[in-house]
């Protein structure tokens, strides 16, 4: 059995400090109208943070928090691994990220750029992640730290300040979680996560009331895809904070992707469209002002290739 991490919500203290440790290193990414979705819809660009991943918000915000000269570890294949590799090399700090053996090459190729100790272990992400927990140093979870989504909720800052719906992908929930978070202190801002029909972890946790694991199927967005860790602080913040959670299918995300390279010249990863599928399908009405955020453009070529041309 998986012992649950303790791990606390981020309180107005820990919302600050990251939105300090945030403003200091990235610059704010664009908001961009995007009429065919409708007359007051906005893309929000984190696929051009400089790892092309919202992630190095919640990397760069916890990484500021662990004192100097202590090592940070990591499980991460994906963007989680981009962003702290990326984050500890602009803080000049020591990071190890651990993947399992079938990373995909792409994404190794990425990592081994970056000045990171990069270690091999196991044949899944949850047998690289126990591996993590078992180094020295201090682990940072893609999505359950309080730094990670006090990080995630700095994007809520770079929005105007009006009546507005907030559109996020949701895997494990840390950017639902903080931007959520930044959302109820606004009083007028509704955040509805969307995730794959193939891996509903959080929709099913949300209707049973508990974290409770699925099997998850494969998906496009592969970055959503998986349980989330059993204890998981997103779970609450997500039920208290988030308006809605929904869905969208393979195909949708297929039809998001295609759209945004042809409507707005951007390169998506399958976990990045889910929000532009739902609004492009009819899940999500936007009535009024919307923001959509395309969360990041890692994808590997050929599957970019094969989307495109269908």
């Amino acid at each position: 059995m998986v012992t649950a991490r303790v791990v606390a919500a981020p309180g107005e203290a820990d919302l600050e400090a990251a939105a300090a440790a945030v403003a200091e290193r990235l610059e704010p990414t664009p908001l961009v109208p995007a009429p065919a979705l409708g007359p007051d819809v906005h893309l929000k660009l984190e696929c051009q943070q400089p790892t092309g991943s919202f992630k190095v918000r919640g990397a760069t915000a916890a990484l500021a928090r662990v004192p100097p000269g202590e090592a940070v570890v990591t499980a991460s294949a994906g963007n989680h691994g981009l962003a702290i590799a990326w984050s500890a090399a602009a803080q000049g700090r020591s990071a190890t990220v651990v993947v399992p053996d079938n990373a995909s090459a792409a994404k190794l190729s990425a990592l081994e750029a970056l000045p990171v100790r990069l270690v091999r272990h196991g044949g899944s992400y949850d047998e690289a992640e126990q591996h993590a927990l078992a180094l020295d140093g201090v682990y940072v979870s893609p999505y359950n730290d309080t730094g990670v989504i006090a990080g995630q909720a700095s994007l809520g800052r770079e929005l105007p300040p009006a009546e507005l719906t907030v559109v996020v992908p949701i895997g494990g929930g840390g950017l639902a979680s903080g931007v959520g978070l930044w959302a109820s202190a606004c009083g007028d801002v509704r955040v509805i996560g969307v995730e794959a029909d193939a891996s509903p972890a959080f929709g099913h946790a949300l209707r049973a009331g508990e974290l409770d694991p699925i099997v998850a199927g494969p998906t496009l967005a592969d970055g959503l895809g998986g349980n989330v860790e059993p204890g998981s602080v997103t779970f609450e913040l997500v039920r208290d904070h988030v308006d809605a959670v929904t869905a969208v299918s393979e195909e949708q995300i297929r039809e998001a992707i295609r759209f945004l390279a042809r409507a707005h010249g951007l390169v998506a990863e399958g976990a990045a469209a889910v929000g532009v599928a739902a609004v492009l399908a009819g899940v999500i009405h936007a009535d009024g002002p919307t923001v959509v955020v395309v969360t990041g453009r890692n994808i590997a070529l050929p599957v970019l290739a094969e989307v495109l041309a269908g």
